[in-house]
């Protein structure tokens, strides 16, 4: 069963850190996904604020399960570069992470994804763009 399949079927339950970190899938299909997690007290820095890591994290899964969502059978992805660009502070309420492929090559996908508050996307809190080998499994 492909990952798209077992999000499909089991939605937070297909993906460890899904769990771990509360985050549920929203939409994904044709190069684009939607995720959604709440801002837990748990996970803010000492200045009272999320901390950065998990912008990066939750556009990282975001742009992984839009890829897969295009991958041909047998292939999987590794990361190669990704980079951050941190825009606006958040220390409660939800957040989603929309991501969608840029370009898929033979060898390498490129994809960028946003963290915006749920309730206004035009808050954009961070915006990422990655590019990721394909692999043979």
């Amino acid at each position: 069963m492909s990952y798209p399949d077992e999000v499909l079927k089991k939605g937070r339950l297909a993906n460890p850190y899904f769990c771990l970190m509360g985050i549920d899938p929203i939409s994904f299909g044709d190069g684009g996904c939607v995720l959604l997690m709440d801002v837990r007290a748990d996970m803010l820095n000492g200045a009272g604020w999320l901390q950065g890591g998990i912008y990066v994290s939750l556009a990282d899964e975001a742009m992984a399960l839009a890829i897969s969502t295009i991958l041909n059978a047998g292939e999987g992805i590794a990361t190669i570069s990704e980079t951050t660009s941190f825009l606006r502070g958040v220390n409660t309420g939800k957040i989603c992470a929309k991501a969608s492929v840029v370009r898929r090559g033979r060898k390498i996908i490129f994809a960028e994804g946003i963290v915006f508050q749920k309730d206004d996307e035009s808050k954009v809190l961070s915006k990422t763009t990655a590019s990721f080998a394909v692999v043979k499994r």
